[in-house]
């Protein structure tokens, strides 16, 4: 009898604590972030997706937990889809923004839609540039003189392979592998010390270096999708494969709450454009 009341007293204890666990893990929104990633999210949160986090963990009235690690290869796997040490739940559950339709997560409504600027330094000499065509259509003798990023992948790089400019460019790494400076921070920096004159950037990192100068020091002329090449891309937020409870609760917190996230978007000077009904996928034209 004494053997059965000790069993029984056990399994009392185990449904007792299983519900106050689970309580624990719902008391805390957990986010998987990159420290040094301006204007998206730092560990002083700075970055609008730290607001945007904060804002919905406030409103489900959770405790905003932090997974830190640099946004390299390797990070959902070591974030979103690492399990704690313990062998108990996850490191964290949402990454607060990544492509809408990204293959590596499930992905929520897109909550923002923006595009690649090119971004030119003021008093260099392109001044006259008002359309990127102009770029191509320069003499030969005027090209030469060109200092424009370019980096190792993406649809600025297509671009400039395409018309012809790719001769010009200073090369970039997409991923810096600096632990103090992101590509934003970077290409701050080099277009300040004249190491490269403009850029095709993708829309937050280009409001990331204009708001960096005190006076309105660069031309930003929005880059326009055609056939084969497309610059505008929405926005989303991942979770885990399957977790479809937690996507529900951020489609309902983005429907409420999109006023709001779009006025954290816009103090931030990020260019936006109308979210599309179905977003297109990172590899259609």
């Amino acid at each position: 009898m004494k053997a059965n009341s000790t069993f029984t007293t056990w399994v009392l204890s185990l449904a007792l604590a299983a519900p106050i666990a689970n309580s624990q893990a719902q008391d805390k929104f957990k986010v998987c972030a990159d420290p040094v990633n301006p204007p998206y999210s730092t560990k002083e949160l700075t970055g609008y997706e730290n607001k945007i986090a904060a804002l919905f963990a406030d409103q489900l009235d959770q405790e905003l937990e932090y997974t830190w690690l640099p946004d390299r290869i390797g990070f959902i796997r070591n974030t979103l889809k690492a399990e704690n040490d313990n062998g108990e739940g996850f490191k964290c559950d949402v990454v607060m923004g990544v492509p809408a339709g990204f293959e590596l997560t499930e992905t929520t409504k897109p909550y923002l839609h923006s595009t690649y600027v090119l971004l030119i330094a003021k008093g260099r000499g392109w001044d006259d540039i008002k359309d990127p065509n102009q770029l191509v259509q320069l003499p030969e003798q005027r090209q030469q003189k060109l200092k424009i990023a370019m980096f190792d992948r993406g649809p600025g790089t297509d671009w400039l392979q395409q018309n012809g400019l790719l001769d010009y460019g200073v090369p970039y790494q997409s991923m810096t592998g600096d632990s103090e400076h992101n590509v934003a921070m970077q290409i701050e920096k080099d277009l300040r010390a004249g190491k490269i004159d403009m850029v095709i950037l993708w829309g937050p990192m280009a409001a990331y270096v204009q708001n960096q100068s005190s006076k309105n020091g660069y031309i930003a002329i929005p880059m326009q999708s055609a056939p084969g090449t497309r610059f505008d891309f929405s926005i989303a937020m991942g979770i885990r494969q399957g977790d479809n409870q937690r996507k529900q609760q951020l489609n309902d917190l983005i429907d409420k709450n999109l006023a709001k996230i779009q006025a954290i978007i816009a103090d931030y000077k990020i260019p936006s454009l109308p979210i599309p009904e179905k977003p297109a996928k990172q590899d259609d034209d």
